[in-house]
């Protein structure tokens, strides 16, 4: 595309399908968290009322358990002053700003243009039907998510993208991207990695070995010892648009040096600063700084947080391998093994804890999936289970029909290889991770889960027991979370914001009823206590089958602040609580007359 032409995907039709399927997203989700309450003039079908009563959303919908509204988006009309009007995501947000609580409106509204441009260009590729994604390779269907994370509205707002890098780095877009590296002088710099791998090693693995040569001959071009340096790969954007501006006098004293891009293609991921090698697969996932806004956070990456990464990740490994219970799950971990960041020492004496200007230059490896894989497996991102094409096929519905299996039987071989090993972390360790549907990686046979890999270790990784005993390297992880809130990291992170989707997803499709559902789910639950009878205090303790949980909200933290809705250092005190929603596995807790027989073919320990 020329830089002076229009975008093909700003294009009438594709920006009022995209303002749509947004619109539908947003009431969705507002009623869910409570800050939107619709009127039912009549059974399904409901109405909006704008701040100032001018504007009125009709729409039918069907309220699924989790106080889930699954809207029809064909449904949805507007009216202003009594005429109809497009619809229009943009002025939905200033309609219902100040019901909404929104603290930065045109901050918000920037993110919100921006997730719609996202959606206009994913309709503007040719249609990727299920039945074909089903049974694509890993990035063909990595590349193919078209939601985003499924309860934040602006969810792809990548504020710093102009357009042509929007077409270069964003994920849907599916460009190779080759990495710059740059040589930082070891003085400045910090490198760690897990126990037993050197600097060396790591890059030797990681660089072909002419390409280390052009490397290593470019530094000495300048006059320079190599040995005094280390390498580390950089996002293009972040090179041209931060670094080499912000960083200007360390290039000059040659504290930092360019040397140029690697020879090796990647993918830009759905976390859009991770990225995937194609030119050879089982080399690491690297992950880089990034100072784009995206969903609420500036995706920067802390030298000083980083030093403790691989540390962190060892510890995780070694647990999943010597706890008999996780070992008996076909569950591990993709291990953050290395890290790398440099240290800008007058923005150091400058910038306070946690500032941006502190997480602008460092890179993370992460181990592939690929050699995780037996002949006949193939991997697959956890968010494609919630993935609906336009003809409103399922990618969950094509694996079930591959795997020849019945819905419930696939929901609880799914449930075994996801939810048992995060509840045995939970209780044995009260060890807490964000696994979400970016965050989990299913390695699929003839269509049915085979096995969980788990990661984004390091920063979203929690302990919040006090007995379990953590080496001082990775006492950062412990954290200090009131009791009564302790549930929610299943509650809140699986529940209400994975499984309220996937529910939604298969119910709608037809292929179980909610009761089912929610019936596997508490039967995968129940198997799992029973097989661990010493931990039955636990259970009691943090009970799973409550009869109501609170109810946690996402979007409200990013409409009070957008460029950081929460506190790295104190996550659970930026809690946005409202109210408590009704727990759909209680009805089916041990014991209780709803209990019924279990045909799904689950483990039993």
């Amino acid at each position: 595309m020329n830089s002076d032409s229009t975008p093909p995907h700003l294009a009438p039709q594709y920006w009022d399908r995209a303002n749509r399927l947004l619109v539908r997203k947003a009431i969705a989700e507002f009623s869910h968290e409570r800050l939107l309450s619709p009127e039912e003039p009549a059974p399904g079908h409901y109405c909006l009322r704008s701040d100032d009563q001018r504007s009125e959303y009709l729409f039918s919908a069907r309220k699924l358990a989790l106080n889930h509204w699954q809207v029809d988006p064909d449904s949805l009309a507007r009216t202003k002053d009594g005429v109809e009007k497009h619809l229009d995501a943009l002025e939905f947000m200033v309609d219902f700003h100040r019901t909404l609580g929104v603290d930065t409106l045109p901050l918000y509204l920037e993110e919100i243009s921006s997730t719609l441009a996202s959606m206009a260009f994913k309709l503007s590729l040719p249609e990727r039907p299920a039945a074909d994604l089903a049974r694509a390779d890993f990035q063909t269907i990595e590349a193919a998510m078209a939601e985003g994370h499924p309860c934040f509205l602006a969810n792809s707002g990548r504020i710093g993208f102009g357009v042509s890098e929007y077409l270069s780095y964003a994920p849907e877009a599916a460009t190779p991207v080759r990495l710059i590296w740059l040589a930082v002088h070891q003085d400045r710099s910090t490198f760690s990695a897990s126990e037993g791998l050197g600097y060396d090693e790591l890059i030797r693995s990681e660089l072909d070995t002419s390409t280390l040569a052009g490397f290593t001959a470019r530094i000495g071009e300048f006059g320079l010892d190599p040995n005094e340096y280390h390498l580390i790969p950089v996002h293009p954007w972040q090179w041209n648009n931060k670094l080499s501006v912000t960083f200007a006098a360390d290039v000059a004293r040659r504290d930092i040096v360019c040397l140029g891009t690697g020879d090796d293609e990647y993918l830009a991921q759905q976390s859009i600063r991770t990225f995937f090698n194609i030119s050879n697969p089982q080399r690491s996932y690297v992950k880089t700084s990034l100072s784009v806004l995206n969903m609420g956070f500036m995706r920067g990456l802390s030298t000083e947080y980083m030093k403790a990464t691989p540390a962190i990740n060892d510890w995780v490994s070694d647990l999943f391998a010597e706890d008999e219970v996780l070992r008996q799950y076909p569950v591990d971990v993709l291990r953050e093994k290395a890290a790398l960041g440099y240290h800008p020492e007058q923005y150091e004496a400058a910038a306070a804890k946690g500032s941006p200007y502190l997480k602008m230059l460092a890179a993370l490896w992460r181990q592939s999936p690929t050699p995780f894989l037996e002949p006949g497996q193939r991997p697959a991102t956890m968010a494609s289970l919630l993935h609906v094409d336009r003809a409103g096929d399922t990618f969950v519905g094509r694996l079930i029909a591959e795997s020849g299996l019945s819905p419930q039987a696939w929901l609880r071989k799914y449930l075994d290889a996801y939810l048992a090993p995060l509840l045995h972390c939970f209780y044995a360790y009260g060890l807490v991770f964000m696994p979400h549907g970016e965050n989990v990686i299913l390695v699929l046979e003839h269509g049915v889960p085979k096995r969980v890999l788990l990661k984004d270790i390091g920063e979203e990784v929690a302990v919040m027991s006090r007995q379990t005993p953590l080496p001082d390297e990775v006492e950062r992880i412990r954290a200090e979370v009131p009791e009564h809130l302790h549930t929610l990291s299943i509650f809140t992170d699986v529940f209400d914001c994975f499984f309220r989707f996937l529910s939604a997803v298969l119910v709608t499709d037809g292929a179980m009823d909610e009761e089912t559902f929610w019936f596997t789910v508490a039967s995968c639950v129940r198997d799992y206590q029973e097989s661990v009878p010493h931990l039955a205090e636990q259970f009691e303790r943090y009970d799973l089958f409550a009869e109501q949980f609170d109810l946690s909200c996402l979007n409200r933290l990013q409409l009070r602040d957008s460029s950081q809705m929460v506190d790295l250092q104190d996550p659970s005190g930026a809690l946005q609580l409202v109210g408590r929603l009704d727990n759909p596995i209680a009805r089916f807790a041990p014991g209780s007359e709803s209990r019924r027989e279990d045909d799904t073919g689950g483990i039993r320990q």
